[in-house]
């Protein structure tokens, strides 16, 4: 019945889709593509339904779909930084740059239009502030690792609203030299610094621009991923809800939001697939945020979400021509989250773990043996690896592009994949189309195979910008 009325709302407010987006959300889910979000839907179905299908998210089931391609000028395979400024500027660059062209010249963004235009302008992210996605809608730097001098930019673009887990150099200089706190810089320049969803929700009445980060101590690259979190932790939702409210107050000119899901990608790049889909499902949450906005104002909101890349090269099944997607419902934590508990079970038994205590820690975090069967060729690899970590004591930690994880963790989670019957091609991005979705206001620019170039290009004409 839900399905059902979704899908009689989405055919009524059709009608209406070729008006201009006084309001509009632009979702990006940081290495997202095609089967990030299919594999979301069928672990749905598995999980929720006990059957083989899937149960969409919402935003799948928005009337307008199809995909784009990500190549940046320089490579064939783009990083977020490149790709960022394609969705931002409608332009391609090199990789690394933040919307500045080959020739390390600004390109003016959606963002900077839209703000021009008369709107209120908010960037927001799951990870940090300064990081490749988000410094891309208000930045001009020519490399992505610049996270000061970027941090540095967001006062002099004048948005009204910035949110995310934190910034990551808020003292040194790129060329590592010790340098003025961000934070007082922006205070001077008129925002209001908020710490954690209570206090926005203290200080926004009176603020004339704002900043939302987490609360003093928490880990500033990055909200906590989903499979993580702890009641208390900012959420991309409570993000987007304060984004809405913010961008609304006082004189209401309309708006532009962007949102993007970031740890899809730290996910991705670790092959960490139960995690991939709860961060998934999670921005989904977020967008569901937005619809509930859009209910309200289906003739002047367009709603576009997409992604910057795919990240992984995530394969649905290894050759058995089924999945056990079902399977992720027993981990419990992410890759990093087991890697931190693993640590802590060492110290906790002074170094002096059994294999009997690893059967047991491992069966309560991730359902081996207790909920799901192991083979006898996993089991070795899981034993193998406690000899030579535990026993040996040849600890040597297993790295991503965001993360080290200890050996036990990173066998683990493989064995888990190869429950599940997921695989993966490598732990950085490729080259594979992203999904693009939208609805209401404009969206029907968004009918065919297009690059994502122009995507920003489709917003600011729906918009209005000049």
């Amino acid at each position: 019945m839900k399905k059902l009325i979704y899908s009689l709302f989405f055919v009524l407010i059709s009608v209406a889709a070729n008006g201009q987006a006084k309001y509009i959300f632009y979702f990006i889910g940081d290495g997202m593509g095609v089967n990030q979000v299919n594999g979301t839907e069928m672990y749905q179905a598995e999980l929720q339904n006990g059957r083989i299908g899937v149960e969409p998210l919402l935003f799948t089931q928005f009337p307008v779909a199809t995909m784009a391609t990500t190549f940046s000028a320089t490579n064939s395979v783009t990083d977020s930084a490149a790709a960022g400024t394609a969705l931002a500027t409608g332009k391609k660059t090199y990789n690394h740059a933040i919307s500045v062209g080959e020739d390390k010249n600004a390109i003016q963004t959606v963002a900077e239009q839209a703000k021009k235009a008369g709107k209120k302008v908010g960037v927001t992210t799951s990870v940090s502030v300064d990081h490749a996605t988000p410094a891309a809608f208000y930045a001009h730097q020519p490399d992505r690792n610049m996270y000061y001098e970027i941090a540095l930019d967001l006062p002099k673009a004048n948005f009204d609203f910035y949110a995310g887990g934190g910034f990551l150099k808020p003292t040194t200089s790129f060329d590592k030299k010790d340098a003025p706190s961000i934070f007082p810089i922006f205070e001077e320049a008129g925002y209001t610094v908020a710490r954690g969803y209570n206090d926005y929700k203290a200080k926004a009445g009176k603020a004339d621009k704002m900043i939302l980060i987490q609360e003093e101590g928490a880990n500033p690259s990055c909200l906590p991923y989903a499979i993580d979190r702890k009641e208390g932790d900012l959420t991309l939702a409570q993000i987007t809800e304060s984004a809405i409210d913010f961008l609304t107050k006082g004189k209401n000119k309309g708006f532009f939001l962007m949102v993007e899901g970031g740890k899809i990608d730290w996910a991705c790049h670790s092959n960490d697939v139960a995690t991939v889909f709860n961060e998934v499902k999670d921005m989904d949450n977020a967008i569901k945020v937005a619809y509930e906005f859009y209910k309200k104002h289906p003739k002047e909101t367009l709603i576009v979400v997409t992604a910057d890349h795919e990240t992984g090269g995530i394969v649905l099944g290894t050759g058995k021509y089924e999945l056990n997607l079902k399977a992720l419902q027993y981990q419990n934590h992410s890759a990093d989250g087991l890697s931190q508990r693993i640590s802590e079970l060492r110290k906790a038994k002074g170094n002096k773990v059994t294999w009997e205590d690893m059967k047991e820690f491992l069966g309560k975090e991730m359902g081996f043996w207790k909920e799901l069967p192991i083979s006898w060729e996993q089991e070795r690899a899981l034993h193998d690896e406690f000899e030579k970590s535990f026993v040996k004591n040849k600890v040597v930690f297993a790295e991503s592009m965001y993360s080290k994880s200890e050996p036990m963790a990173a066998c683990a989670k493989r064995v888990m994949n190869e429950i599940a019957m997921v695989g993966w091609v490598s732990g950085g991005h490729s080259a594979g189309f992203v999904p693009v979705f939208a609805i209401g206001a404009g969206s029907h620019l968004f009918g065919e195979k297009i690059d994502n170039t122009e995507i920003p290009k489709r917003i600011a004409k729906a918009g209005g910008y000049k």
